[in-house]
C-alpha cells in the first residue's frame, strides 16, 4: 500500500508526519469515519465514477483535508466553493464549529488527534492572494493564520445574524399586521399598547431623518447620542426587510387627511343611526370597566415578578457572601413589615403618565394609580386591589421550596419544585458576589434618597480620579449635590475638598461653574455651614502655587459674601482679600481681589472696617497693573462711594481726602504725574456718585414723583459710563425716577438756587474753588497734567447740566480769570499772573467744550479771540493759548473756530496780535486738514507775510516750513516755495538780520523733516540747498562781524542735518560743496573749531566725488549718492570730538539763537 504523504509538510515537519500505513484517527467529535484509502481521490480510467460522483469526490476530498489537519487548504477549498455558489455540509459544520480550533492545555495521547498547532500547516495560496513578503525561514505565522480563521468566522456569523434578523422580522412583520384601519383615532390612542423594540427603531429612524432634513443637527447629535446603540445611517440597521416607509412629514399628513376623513364619516353615521346611541354608550362603558380593571392587573402581576427576582438575588447573595454583607442588608429585614401596596382612588390634579382611568358602575371615574414610588418596597408581601382584584401572595424565600403556590405569574417562571438550597448553589456557578468595596456598592442598591447621597459619597472620591480633567466639570453638580444633604459633617467636608481640588488649573468657564455651585451651596446651607464649610476650603487654597486655584478663591470671597455672616465679612473675608491684595504678584489675581472687595463692600455692615476699605482703596489706586486699576475704577471705587454716601462720608471723608493728596502733590518740589493721575482719575470716578448723592439728598428728593408720565431723559445727557455700576440710573434706582429727579433739579436751580441744600452747597462752596486753585498752580508746560484737568472738569460739567456750568462753574473761573482786553502793565509775566497759568487751557477745553452749541462755539470763540489779544498787548508768554489749541486741535470739531480765532488775529489792527495770529499758525498746521491749509491757512500767511511790520514777516516763516514738511500738494507746496524764495532773493531783506536767521532755522528743520514723497523727488533739497548756497555767500561780504559770525553758526547747524540726507551729484557739486567752502572761510576767523570739522566733511565729500568719476570712467557702478545717511553721521559725530572748546561752547553749537 503506498503512503500517503502530504505533500504540504515542510522538512522539519515530515518528521512528525503519519505515513499512510498508519493513518492519524479521525476526531471523534467532529470527524466522520473515512477508510484508509480514498478511491473517489484517484478514479480509475473508465470508472463510472468519473462523471456522476464528482461531488462525492469533492466530500472525499475534504474529508481527506480535514482528516489531515490541513486546515487552511480546506478553508481555501471551502472558500472557492462558497463563492461558486457550492456547499460542503462537511467543511461548512467544521469551519462553522469554533471548538475545533481550540487547543486543550496538557492534552495527551489517548489514541484521539488533537487539532495540532496550526502554525506546522501553510495553506496552498492561490496566485491572487500570494504574497511573497510574509514568509521568511525561521519566523511562524500562527498569529496570521489565526487571524484568518478569525475573520471567516466573523463573515459566518454576520451572515447569520442577517439571515436570523430577516426570517424574524418577516415572521414579526407577517403577524403583527395592524387591524385598526377602521377604529377611530381617539380610542387608537387610549388602547395603545406598549411600543415593541422594531416600531421604536423605525420610528427613532424617522425621527433622526426628520431633524437632519429641517437643520436641526444639534438635536439631532444629541438624539444620536442618546440611543447609541443603532446606526442611523443605514436602514437595514433597523431590523426591517421591507421597503422603507415614507418620511415622518408624509406619514403625518396622511395620517392626519384619514383621520379628517374618518371624522365626518363617524358624523354622518351618528345622524343616521341615533337610535342605537344608547346601547353603544352603555358597551363603551363596560368595555373600558373591563380594560381598565385587567390594566391594573397586569401592571400589578409585573411588579410582582420584578420584586421575587430580586428577591431571588438578595437571597443568592446573602447565602454566598456573608462576610461582604453591606449595611443596607439591616433595612433589609425592615422592609418586609411593609407588605402592602395598594393602589386607590386619586386626585385628578395629581395624575401622572402611570395612571389608568376607569369608570365605575354608578357612571363615576375612579383613578387607579401605579406608580414607581407605590411599587418600591422590593420584599413586600402581596398587592391589595380595592376593587376586587385578587391578592398576590408573598413569596416565601427562606422555606424549602420555590415555585409553590397558586400565583399564574410565579408559575410562568418555573413549574418545577426545587429545593431553594439546590437552586442558589446553581445560581452561584455563573454569578458570585465579589469580595470588594464595588461589589458590595453594586450588591446593596439603596432603597431610599439618603442611601443614595451616602453611596454617592461613597463612591465619589473613587470616580473622580479616573474622569478626564477636561470633563471633571460635569461632576460638580453630583459633588454639591452629595455635600449639600449629606449627614456626616466630615463626609461634607472631604466633598468640598475634592470640588475645589477637582480640576488641577480650572479656566474661566470651570471656575466660573464651581462657584455657581457655591452659590447654589450657600444659599441651600445657610450661612452657619458656609462659614463653617466653604470658607475652610477658602482659606487652605490662598497660597497655592497655581495662580487658577488662588483666582478660584478670590472670585469665591465675592460670589459667597452676600450668603456669609455678617460678623465674618467683616473679619476673615476681608483679611483674606486684603493678605492676596498686598502679597499676590498675578495681577489677574489681583484683579478679581479688587472685584470682590467691591462686592464686599456692598455687604459689610460694620462701620469700623470704612478706614480699613479706604486703604485697600488707596492700594489699589496706585497699583502698577493697569488691569487692577481699571477693575478698581468699575467695581471697588463706586461700592465703596455707595457705602460712604451711605455713611455720610462721601464728601466730608472721601472726596476730601483725595483733594489734600493731589493739594500736597502739587505743594512737593517737583509734581509726580503718575501719582496725581491715579487720584484724578479717583476723582473723575467719583463724580457720578458725587451727582447721585445730591439728587438723593435734595429738598425734592421724596416729592419728585408726581402722577403724570415721567419728562423724557436724553440719551446723550451723561457720559457714557465706563461700567453699570457708574450710571447714574443705576445708583438712584432706575431711569423713571432719575428723569423726575432731573427735572426737578433744573427747575430748583432755576428759581431757588443752591439754599436749604447741604450737599450741593458743598460742590459750589467747597469742591469747585479748590480745584480751581489747584488748576492756577499747575504749570502749563505739562501737557499731561493739562489734559487730565481737563476731562474731569468736562465729565463733571456734563454730569452736572448746563443749568449748573452756566450758573456755578463758568462764573467762579472767570472771576478768577479777569479778562480784558485793555493792557493792564508793562509785561504780565512779570507778575505771573494767571492768564500763563494752566487755568486758560483748562477752562477753554475742559469747560466751555462740554456743550457743543451754536451758543457755546461763540463763547469759546469770543474767549480764544480776547485771550489773544490781551497776551498779545501785554507781550505775555503765549504757552497757555498753545496749550490750548493743542488741546483743541486734536479734536476735528474746532478747526473751524480756531481758524476763525485766528483770522480775528490776522485782520487785527495791532501788530503784536497779528505776529501772534502768525505765530500759532505753526501749531494749527500740523493738525488740519490739507483742503483747510489751502483755503484758510496759506491766504492768511501771505497775507501777513506782505505785512508792513517786518516781525509779523518773520513770524510767517516757521509756518511755511511747517507746510513745506506736512502738506503733499504740489501747487500748494510752489506757492510756499515761491513766498520763502522771495524772503531770500528780494533785495528789501538784504539786511534784515533776523528774517535770514529764521529762514536759516527753518530750512534746517525742513531739509531731513519734509514727507518722504516729496523728499524723494529732491524737490525739497532742490531748494533748501541752493537757497543756503545763496545765504553763505552772501554772509561772506557781510561788514558786520556779529552778524556774519551768528548765520554763520546757524549755517553750520544747517549743513550739518543736510549732510544726514541724501543729495544727488549735480546738487552735490554745484550748490553743497560750494555752500561748505563758503561757510569754511566764514569759520576761519570766528570758530576754528568748527572750520576744521567743516573742511574735513569737504574732503571727503570731494574723495566720494573723485571716487565715483573714477568708477564711472573704468565702467564699474557706483550709487547715485555719496555714501549713506550713516556713513555721514558717523564721520560727522567723530570729528565733534576733535573739538578743543570748552563743554560749554560744544552745548552751544547746536542751540537755536531766540
Amino acid at each position: 500500500m503506498a503512503t500517503a504523504i502530504n505533500p504540504f509538510l515542510s522538512d522539519s515537519d515530515g518528521d512528525d508526519s503519519t505515513s499512510g500505513s498508519q493513518p492519524r484517527p479521525p476526531q471523534e467529535a467532529h470527524l466522520p469515519e473515512q477508510p484508509q484509502q480514498h478511491p473517489q481521490l484517484f478514479p480509475q480510467a473508465g470508472s463510472d465514477h468519473c462523471g456522476t460522483d464528482r461531488p462525492m469526490g469533492m466530500d472525499a476530498i475534504a474529508s481527506y483535508l480535514l482528516e489531515e489537519q490541513l486546515l487552511l487548504t480546506a478553508l481555501e477549498l471551502h472558500t472557492e466553493l462558497m463563492e461558486a455558489g457550492r456547499d460542503l455540509p462537511r467543511l461548512r459544520d467544521f469551519f462553522s464549529n469554533p471548538a475545533n480550533f481550540e487547543r486543550p492545555a496538557g492534552t495527551k495521547d489517548t489514541g484521539i488527534s488533537a487539532p495540532s498547532p496550526l502554525n506546522r500547516v501553510g495553506s496552498v495560496s492561490t496566485l491572487d492572494s500570494l504574497d511573497f513578503t510574509r514568509y521568511s525561514d525561521d519566523g511562524t505565522r500562527e498569529m496570521e493564520e489565526r487571524v484568518a480563521v478569525l475573520e471567516f468566522e466573523l463573515r459566518k456569523a454576520q451572515d447569520t445574524i442577517q439571515a436570523l434578523r430577516a426570517n424574524l422580522t418577516s415572521q414579526t412583520t407577517d403577524s403583527e399586521i395592524p387591524q385598526m384601519e377602521n377604529k377611530n383615532y381617539k380610542q387608537e390612542a387610549k388602547t395603545q399598547d406598549r411600543i415593541r423594540p422594531l416600531e421604536k427603531r423605525a420610528l427613532n429612524f424617522l425621527v433622526n431623518e426628520y431633524l437632519l432634513q429641517n437643520k436641526y443637527k444639534l438635536a439631532s447629535i444629541t438624539f444620536s447620542d442618546e440611543n447609541d446603540g443603532q446606526d442611523f445611517e443605514d436602514w437595514d440597521d433597523v431590523g426591517l426587510n421591507l421597503p422603507k416607509p415614507a418620511a415622518l412629514l408624509q406619514l403625518y399628513r396622511d395620517q392626519a387627511s384619514r383621520h379628517a376623513m374618518a371624522c365626518r364619516e363617524t358624523a354622518d353615521a351618528a345622524t343616521s343611526t341615533e337610535g342605537d346611541s344608547t346601547t353603544i354608550v352603555s358597551l363603551t362603558a363596560e368595555f373600558q370597566q373591563r380594560i381598565a380593571t385587567l390594566n391594573v392587573e397586569n401592571l400589578t402581576l409585573t411588579a410582582r415578578i420584578k420584586q421575587l427576582e430580586k428577591e431571588i438575588e438578595v437571597l443568592r447573595v446573602s447565602s454566598f457572601s456573608p462576610k461582604t454583607q453591606s449595611p443596607c442588608r439591616a433595612r433589609l429585614d425592615t422592609d418586609h413589615e411593609r407588605r402592602d401596596v395598594i393602589l386607590e382612588p386619586g386626585n385628578e390634579s395629581q395624575r401622572e403618565p402611570d395612571e389608568v382611568q376607569s369608570t365605575g358602575e354608578d357612571g363615576s371615574e375612579e383613578e387607579f394609580r401605579v406608580r414607581p414610588s407605590h411599587l418600591r418596597p422590593l420584599r413586600s408581601s402581596g398587592l391589595v386591589l380595592r376593587e376586587g382584584a385578587p391578592t398576590i401572595p408573598d413569596a416565601q424565600p427562606d422555606g424549602d421550596t420555590i415555585g409553590e403556590g397558586s400565583d399564574d405569574a410565579s408559575s410562568k417562571q418555573s413549574t418545577r419544585s426545587l429545593p431553594g438550597t439546590f437552586l442558589r448553589a446553581l445560581l452561584s456557578v455563573c454569578q458570585t458576589a465579589p469580595d470588594s468595596r464595588l461589589g458590595s456598592e453594586v450588591a446593596w442598591l439603596p432603597d431610599s434618597d439618603g442611601g443614595a447621597v451616602l453611596m454617592l459619597s461613597r463612591c465619589l472620591p473613587h470616580i473622580v480620579p479616573n474622569v478626564l480633567l477636561a470633563k471633571r466639570e460635569e461632576l460638580i453638580p453630583l459633588i454639591l449635590c452629595t455635600a449639600c444633604l449629606h449627614p456626616n459633617p466630615k463626609e461634607r467636608d472631604h466633598l468640598l475638598h475634592i470640588l475645589f481640588n477637582l480640576i488641577k488649573r480650572p479656566d474661566n468657564q470651570q471656575r466660573q461653574m464651581i462657584l455657581t455651585g457655591c452659590v447654589a451651596f450657600a444659599r441651600h446651607a445657610g450661612p452657619t455651614r458656609v462659614d463653617a464649610e466653604l470658607l475652610p476650603q477658602c482659606w487652605e487654597q490662598i497660597s497655592h502655587k497655581y495662580p487658577e486655584r488662588r483666582l478660584l478663591v478670590a472670585e469665591a470671597c465675592g460670589a459667597l459674601a452676600p450668603y456669609l455672616p455678617p460678623e465674618m465679612r467683616s473679619s476673615l473675608v476681608l483679611s483674606m482679600l486684603q493678605q492676596m491684595l498686598m502679597e499676590d504678584k498675578s495681577d489677574t489675581v489681583r484683579e478679581a481681589v479688587i472685584k470682590s472687595l467691591g462686592v464686599l463692600m456692598g455687604c459689610v455692615d460694620d462701620p469700623n472696617k470704612y478706614l480699613q476699605g479706604f486703604e485697600l482703596l488707596t492700594i489699589a489706586l496706585c497699583d502698577p497693573s493697569e488691569k487692577v486699576i481699571t477693575a478698581t475704577h468699575q467695581v471697588f471705587l463706586p461700592a465703596f462711594a455707595s457705602w460712604a454716601a451711605e455713611l455720610g462720608r462721601l464728601q466730608s471723608h472721601l472726596v476730601h481726602t483725595l483733594l489734600s493728596r493731589i493739594e500736597t502733590l502739587e505743594a512737593e518740589y517737583g509734581l509726580d504725574e503718575t501719582q496725581l493721575h491715579a487720584h484724578l482719575s479717583a476723582l473723575q470716578s467719583l463724580i457720578t456718585a458725587l451727582y447721585s448723592h445730591v439728587l438723593l439728598n435734595s429738598p425734592f428728593a421724596m416729592d419728585a414723583h408726581p402722577s403724570g408720565p415721567a419728562p423724557a431723559l436724553e440719551v446723550i445727557r451723561f457720559p457714557r459710563p465706563v461700567s453699570a455700576l457708574q450710571d447714574v440710573a443705576v445708583l438712584v434706582g432706575g431711569r423713571e425716577k432719575l428723569a423726575w429727579l432731573l427735572h426737578a433739579f433744573e427747575v430748583r436751580l432755576h428759581h431757588e438756587g443752591t439754599g436749604g441744600w447741604p450737599s450741593l452747597l458743598w460742590i459750589v462752596n467747597q469742591l469747585l474753588p479748590r480745584l480751581i486753585s489747584m488748576v492756577g498752580k499747575l504749570s502749563v508746560c505739562s501737557a499731561a497734567c493739562v489734559h487730565e484737568f481737563s476731562r474731569f472738569f468736562w465729565h463733571l460739567c456734563r454730569t452736572f447740566g448746563r443749568t449748573f456750568t452756566n450758573m456755578k462753574v463758568k462764573p467762579q473761573f472767570l472771576e478768577v480769570l479777569k479778562l480784558s482786553a485793555e493792557p493792564v502793565g508793562p509785561s504780565l509775566s512779570q507778575a505771573d499772573p494767571i492768564l500763563t497759568k494752566a487755568t486758560v487751557p483748562i477752562y477753554a477745553t475742559g469747560v466751555l467744550t462740554c456743550y457743543n452749541q451754536e451758543e457755546d462755539r461763540k463763547l469759546l470763540t469770543g474767549f480764544l479771540e480776547d485771550l489773544l489779544m490781551a497776551l498779545s498787548l501785554t507781550q505775555a508768554s503765549l504757552d497757555s493759548i498753545k496749550a490750548a489749541f493743542l488741546e483743541l486741535g486734536a479734536n476735528p470739531a474746532y478747526h473751524e473756530t480756531l481758524l476763525n480765532v485766528l483770522w480775528y488775529g490776522v485782520v487785527h489792527t495791532s501788530a503784536l496780535v497779528r505776529r501772534t495770529a502768525a505765530t500759532m499758525f505753526e501749531l494749527l498746521v500740523k493738525g488740519v486738514h490739507e483742503s483747510l491749509v489751502a483755503q484758510r491757512v496759506v491766504p492768511a500767511l501771505i497775507t501777513l507775510s506782505a505785512d508792513p511790520e517786518i516781525s509779523v514777516r518773520i513770524a510767517t516763516i516757521p509756518a511755511f516750513g511747517t507746510i513745506m514738511e506736512t502738506v503733499t500738494q504740489k501747487e500748494l507746496l510752489e506757492r510756499v516755495k515761491m513766498q520763502l524764495g522771495a524772503f531770500v532773493e528780494d533785495p528789501q531783506y538784504q539786511n534784515q538780520h533776523a528774517l535770514h536767521l529764521e529762514i536759516i532755522r527753518t530750512f534746517s528743520h525742513v531739509g531731513p523733516n519734509a514727507e518722504p514723497r516729496f523728499r524723494d523727488e529732491c524737490s525739497s533739497l532742490a531748494f533748501v540747498i541752493p537757497n543756503l548756497h545763496r545765504l553763505s555767500t552772501r554772509n561772506n561780504q557781510q561788514p558786520v562781524e556779529t552778524r556774519r559770525a551768528d548765520v554763520a553758526l546757524h549755517l553750520f547747524e544747517a549743513y550739518s542735518a543736510m549732510s544726514c540726507c541724501f543729495i544727488s551729484d549735480e546738487l552735490m557739486v554745484n550748490h553743497f560743496l560750494p555752500g561748505l567752502r563758503c561757510l569754511r572761510t566764514d569759520l576761519e576767523h570766528f570758530s576754528p573749531e568748527h572750520e576744521i570739522i567743516v573742511n574735513t566733511m569737504i574732503q571727503e565729500w570731494e574723495q566720494k566725488l573723485d571716487t565715483k568719476l573714477t568708477s564711472e570712467a573704468s565702467g564699474l557702478s557706483f550709487p547715485a549718492t555719496f555714501g549713506t545717511a550713516e556713513d555721514a553721521k558717523t564721520k560727522f559725530l567723530s570729528k565733534m570730538g576733535q573739538l578743543t572748546t570748552s563743554g560749554a561752547m560744544l552745548a552751544t553749537v547746536f542751540q537755536r539763537k531766540k
